[in-house]
């Protein structure tokens, strides 16, 4: 008798242990710092994280090799400073995630994207295709051929006049798609900071770290312009500025020496400046 109630026992706690390895908890604190009960995280998918106890969005987007701004447009924060265990975050492009499409346009009017079902059902979306009662379903008339569009889309003339440089220093750092999403410029505490074209400053503060004081301007439904580690800002949110309008002070602000961070930003992806700013 002593041996079946053995086994049985040992098979249970087996099956215990490995229900429990499937899991990881994380201990969560509340706003006062006291520990809550342990919440268990499920391993995020690819191109999604979980945030993690003592986790900030900057350290985050240093793991991913992305920028601040793109987590913030990304996932609609309104906060930067305020992620909390648990949540998942958008950690790659709108488009390349699957099952997630573009939902809203928030700051500078970028595209972001967000979790959706893998079937309409959930949403009240009838599927496109349907079975009819007779088990066959309907004939679909072939897609015509489109061309594939150009690898390299073409900027827009520097001779227009639609984009000038934002400031007069130095370049010191150019645009690079893995780690600076646009092109450091030099210069001294205090010179002045232009905008590159006209448009609705729709961001000025320094709500964003690792950024200092920074102004986005929209210029249009495809455009926005980051003017980033300013020393004084000079305009305000939804002030219409013209371009060559002196709109802040270039400074050090989050920055290891004084200078501007420029960024042109198509449809809420970085592009290389240099292909939109006249030669020198």
């Amino acid at each position: 008798m002593h041996t079946p109630l053995r086994s049985i026992a040992l098979a249970l706690a087996v099956g215990l242990v490995a229900g429990c390895a499937s899991q990881v908890t994380a201990p969560v604190r509340d706003g006062s710092g006291v520990s809550a009960a342990p919440v268990t995280q499920a391993a995020a998918p690819a191109g999604m994280h979980t945030v993690r106890p003592g986790e900030t969005l900057l350290g985050i987007a240093r793991q991913y090799g992305v920028t601040l701004p793109d987590l913030v447009s990304w996932n609609a924060i309104t906060d930067p400073n305020q992620i909390h265990v648990g949540q998942t975050l958008l950690v790659a492009p709108p488009g390349t995630v699957p099952g997630s499409v573009a939902v809203a346009t928030p700051i500078g009017g970028t595209a972001v994207t967000s979790p959706v079902p893998p079937t309409g059902t959930e949403t009240g979306v009838v599927p496109l295709m349907q079975e009819p009662l007779g088990g066959r379903a309907p004939a679909v008339e072939p897609t015509p051929t489109v061309p594939a569009p150009s690898a390299v889309e073409p900027a827009p003339s520097a001779a227009s006049g639609q984009w000038q440089w934002p400031a007069s220093g130095t370049l010191i750092a150019g645009f690079n798609e893995a780690s600076n999403k646009g092109v450091d410029i030099g210069g001294r505490v205090g010179d002045p900071v232009y905008a590159a074209s006209a448009g609705k400053v729709v961001y000025a503060g320094s709500g964003l770290r690792g950024y200092g004081k920074l102004i986005v301007i929209k210029h249009n439904q495809e455009y926005n312009s980051v003017y980033a580690h300013n020393d004084k800002l000079l305009v305000k949110e939804d002030d219409q500025v013209a371009q060559g309008q002196k709109i802040a002070e270039l400074g050090s602000s989050e920055a290891d020496k004084p200078k501007l961070h420029f960024e042109i930003r198509k449809q809420g992806k970085a592009v290389d400046p240099m292909r939109y700013l006249p030669a020198r």
